[in-house]
């Protein structure tokens, strides 16, 4: 699946994007580490971004997860994820689980993708219910949750290990 637009491309991450793929997550560390510690830890080095680039592909080609580099258009660089997880085909459901640099927050590309890769999973998988889980502070990732159509659900309680603890995360849902 691939999708674009005049300033963005949404597209399977490639072995050449390793170097950009780790810029980005470097350069984003700190707002990173909080929602996306494993997808952090494994793109410090374009090295280790690398490694994740293949698992990635490996899994697309399983059809067990799908991950798409967002791209800038004019630069070719990544300016983020999306990701479709926790694919259960037997419940035709999925999981978003996706993040953008800062310098490319606030242009419309995260909710664009979303709803595209949401396109995806109705029409090529046959997915029928989207999930993402969200903590109740992440503003913007509410936000583009409720312009992609998905509604809030319920708290989940103590369902995402961060640093310290477990804490609580809301559920969207897109059902069809």
């Amino acid at each position: 699946m691939t999708f674009s637009t005049v300033t963005f491309k949404l597209e399977a991450l490639k072995p050449e994007d390793a170097s950009s793929l780790s810029a980005l997550m470097i350069s984003n560390g700190k707002s990173f580490q909080k929602y996306l510690p494993k997808t952090l830890e494994q793109n410090l080095s374009e090295a280790a971004s690398k490694i994740y680039i293949s698992n990635k592909n490996k899994a697309t080609k399983n059809k067990t997860e799908f991950t798409f580099a967002i791209k800038d258009i004019e630069t070719n660089a990544v300016a983020g994820l999306v990701t479709l997880k926790n694919i259960d085909y037997q419940l035709k459901q999925g999981e978003f689980a996706y993040c953008i640099g800062k310098k490319y927050s606030g242009k419309g590309w995260i909710t664009q993708s979303i709803k595209a890769v949401s396109k995806f999973a109705l029409e090529e998988l046959g997915l029928k219910n989207l999930h993402i889980l969200i903590h109740k502070t992440n503003l913007s990732s509410i936000q583009v949750a409720e312009r992609c159509g998905f509604t809030w659900s319920k708290t989940l309680e103590k369902e995402f290990v961060s640093e310290k603890s477990n804490v609580d995360m809301e559920l969207f849902e897109l059902q069809y």
